[in-house]
């Protein structure tokens, strides 16, 4: 049997309450103030994921801390600017590095002969100096 994926929702209100430590009507208030988003049934019926679960807890180690709902809010916002910045550092990282690697591949390959290029002269880097990598907007 495999384990479900973070976002699968699987879990009815109970089970997450039981799971969480709150009622189900904190939940349920939770949702109308836009802090959770649970899964819906075709029916209607709520399901809460592993990641809601994790969310939730959260949620309730703050407020037991004595931060406000709206402290809270705050902090959810910027752990999740935190977690999109990071996954956009990584994707920056990777086009680096490709960029290098083909840099790299480039040098090795110029041939002395080779008829003169457009692109500006491949050279060994300086460790003083930075390498400028320009994009053209998406």
């Amino acid at each position: 049997m495999s384990t479900p994926a973070p976002d699968a929702p699987i879990y009815v209100i109970s089970v997450a309450a039981q799971l969480t430590g709150l009622h189900p009507q904190t939940l349920r208030t939770y949702e109308r103030m836009g802090l959770i988003t649970p899964g819906r049934t075709g029916g209607g019926g709520r399901r809460y994921s592993a990641r809601d679960i994790e969310q939730l807890r959260d949620i309730a180690e703050l407020t037991s801390a004595g931060i406000g709902i709206e402290g809270v809010r705050r902090i959810l916002e910027l752990e999740h600017r935190v977690s999109a910045l990071a996954a956009r550092n990584q994707e920056l990282q990777a086009e680096l590095d490709a960029t290098r690697e083909a840099l790299r591949l480039a040098a090795t390959a110029r041939v002395v002969d080779a008829p003169p290029s457009r692109l500006p002269a491949l050279r060994r880097p300086d460790p003083e100096q930075s390498v400028v990598v320009w994009r053209r907007g998406r």
